[in-house]
């Protein structure tokens, strides 16, 4: 792919298009195009590893657990979600591609 924004789902898809643009140990860029899909109900994402996103076109409202926060992410918005902290998407503009770009990352651990 030569271009982020080529060859989107339609408006309309009934999932979210998950498409890995990179692999490498430790790190993997994807992007993630949501179309009015949200995290089920009571369902939070928990990931071993690292992820910062941005979010290139469209709206979303991404919610974290703990502390409890919610954030209206609009395009240029970027988060830096560490690991094991969880998180869910409330909401996706339907009716029209929320692209997000999405770099999963190993983080060290942490000295106790």
């Amino acid at each position: 792919m030569k271009n982020i924004f080529a060859e989107l789902p339609p408006d309309s898809a009934p999932d979210e298009q998950f498409l890995e643009l990179l692999a490498r140990p430790g790190l993997r860029i994807e992007r993630i195009v949501s179309t009015g899909q949200a995290s089920a109900p009571g369902f939070w994402y928990e990931q071993a590893l690292g992820e910062w996103i941005v979010l290139l076109q469209g709206e979303a409202l991404l919610r974290f657990e703990d502390p409890p926060l919610a954030e209206h992410l609009k395009a240029g918005d970027c988060v830096n979600i560490a690991p094991r902290r969880r998180h869910r998407v409330d909401w996706t503009l339907p009716g029209q591609a929320t692209i997000w770009l999405a770099v999963h990352y190993e983080s060290p651990a942490l000295p106790v």
